[in-house]
């Protein structure tokens, strides 16, 4: 363990560290709907109602069938509905599913629809819409919700309004799933008519309709006017992208932005000091951490594995850069999680004995190199740097190399990489927080993880109903990660979002999307 003079070293060190890359990383003058500098005056009046967002960085893709990213999922908000939804208190209810029932043995699950739901198209939301999209998850080649149906053995149409899924055997996070991008619904028409450029062409059943995309920058929305639940009182969403958190806060200051989905810590309390926004700040399910590539070298070696993730010290780095807007991790399981267990979620401090016997285990006492990718945003920047400065104390150097965040998500897929820094916004079922993630071949398993053992209790927990038996084989599970130190977990983040107090109807969810069917602007 370190000594107490030894901790106040390492957080001068870091301290040193942030303020270097805080003098160094502040706002630029571009456009105010990208990631630049300073807005002068409010958006001007268009005789509309439009709620203008803005995002941390750019959404991939329009597409939930093959999307992996948060930002995707903030839109989707908007233009899509799912079979199930998360409400205020985090529980799972009925949506587009108007009610459901499961046999006894948790086999077979028949869903009532709500009817007279029309697509954006103007074509039917139906059993026959609700088949295809299951399908289409099921089987399409470049599907990422394989993983999610992975159980579906098969998709019946009773009637119109009647969809019964037969499972291979029980699947305790199906709901949880149908709740996420596994049960957003989209036009069959639509991805027939559009094919691979379905993505461009997106069509939901949800509050607001696509208008267009310019990537990088910005994704419009027109108010649905025939929505099941009643048309919204606005106009148009616009989503704007924004990669530096600064020039965020004061875009949402100026009255250029009306909301933003992830307020950097070190301006809260310009966002908190101003009488026009409101702040919602709340623990999340979601982490970051890193992707360390178990497939090649250095880290496919666990012993260097082992070093890398035991000198990072999380109580520093939480203290330092989130200001008590984050908790230190250790698990892919946040506070609540049915997962979460205490004990195996607590930091451990850096033990430079330890870390040195760990890099003569891996064959290299004299330390070693390797680059560590993250997104190209001040505060990203931030975090590398600091995690540079705790590793450099243990002879391990760290180069960072700065990616836009859509190519850091493809260079994660195609597994070019040492390291990767990229975390997880966090879903209501421990099932969704792991099994993706570490399972050998499931879609975000982008450190190569490859431990039978491992796959094995993932794949138990997936089907065991029994709550206390499903968190013993979580705990089993998540101690053998960690003595693989397959992925590190760094810390569970705050969901911060920034308001003008001029929008009414928000109400916080805790899976931190921003619902926009109710919301209005004075």
């Amino acid at each position: 363990m370190f000594s107490k003079k030894a901790s106040k070293t390492l957080m001068s060190a870091v301290l040193g560290t942030m303020l270097l890359v805080t003098g160094c990383g502040g706002g630029g003058t571009a456009a105010p709907s990208t990631d630049g500098g300073n807005a002068a005056a409010p958006a001007p009046s268009t005789g509309k109602k439009v709620i203008n967002i803005g995002l941390k960085a750019d959404p991939p893709s329009m597409d939930p069938n093959i999307s992996t990213s948060l930002y995707d999922r903030q839109v989707y908000a908007s233009l899509y509905d799912k079979l199930f939804e998360i409400d205020p208190s985090g529980k799972i209810v009925p949506m587009l599913a108007e009610s459901y029932e499961v046999t006894p043995d948790g086999k077979t699950y028949t869903f009532k629809l709500k009817q007279g739901v029309k697509f954006h198209d103007g074509t039917d939301f139906d059993a026959e819409a609700v088949k295809f999209n299951f399908e289409r998850n099921m089987n399409d080649e470049k599907s990422k919700r394989k993983g999610d149906m992975k159980f579906v053995d098969s998709v019946t149409v009773v009637d119109k309004n009647t969809v019964k899924v037969q499972m291979k055997e029980p699947f305790a996070p199906f709901l949880s799933i149908l709740a996420d991008r596994g049960g957003t619904m989209v036009s069959p028409a639509a991805v027939k008519q559009y094919g691979d450029q379905y993505l461009n062409h997106p069509v939901g059943t949800g509050p607001f309709a696509f208008v267009e995309q310019v990537k990088g920058d910005h994704v419009t929305l027109k108010k649905n006017e025939n929505y099941w639940g009643g048309a919204p009182k606005v106009d148009e969403v616009t989503y704007k992208v924004f990669t530096n958190g600064t020039a965020k806060v004061q875009n949402l200051r100026s009255g250029m932005l009306d909301i933003i989905d992830d307020t950097p810590v070190k301006e809260i309390p310009a966002v908190k000091g101003d009488s026009n926004l409101t702040l919602t700040a709340e623990s999340g399910w979601g982490y970051q951490g890193l992707y360390l590539n178990n497939s090649r070298a250095p880290f496919d070696n666990k012993y260097l594995r082992q070093a890398v993730d035991a000198a990072i010290d999380r109580e520093a780095l939480v203290k330092v850069l989130f200001n008590g807007y984050a908790a230190p991790a250790r698990t892919a399981f946040a506070k609540g999680s049915l997962a979460y267990d205490e004990a195996l979620n607590a930091p451990i401090a850096p033990d430079a004995a330890k870390i040195k016997d760990l890099l003569a285990k891996g064959g290299q006492p004299n330390g070693f190199s390797f680059k560590l990718y993250i997104t190209s945003s001040p505060e990203n920047e931030q975090l590398g740097a600091v995690l540079q400065n705790m590793w450099k104390q243990h002879g391990i150097n760290a180069t960072l190399e700065k990616l836009e965040y859509g190519q850091l998500l493809e260079t994660g897929e195609k597994g070019e990489f040492d390291a990767l820094q990229l975390g997880w916004s966090g879903r209501q079922d421990p099932d969704q927080n792991f099994h993706d993630f570490v399972v050998k071949g499931a879609s975000n398993n982008d450190g190569r993880i490859d431990l039978p053992k491992l796959d094995e209790l993932v794949m138990k927990a997936r089907s065991e109903v029994d709550e206390t038996k499903r968190k013993a084989l979580y705990e089993e599970a998540t101690k053998l990660l960690q003595d693989e130190a397959g992925y590190s977990y760094m810390y569970h983040q705050y969901v911060l979002i920034g308001m003008n107090k001029k929008v009414t109807g928000f109400t916080y969810v805790p899976d931190g999307l921003i619902r926009t069917a109710t919301l209005d602007k004075q």
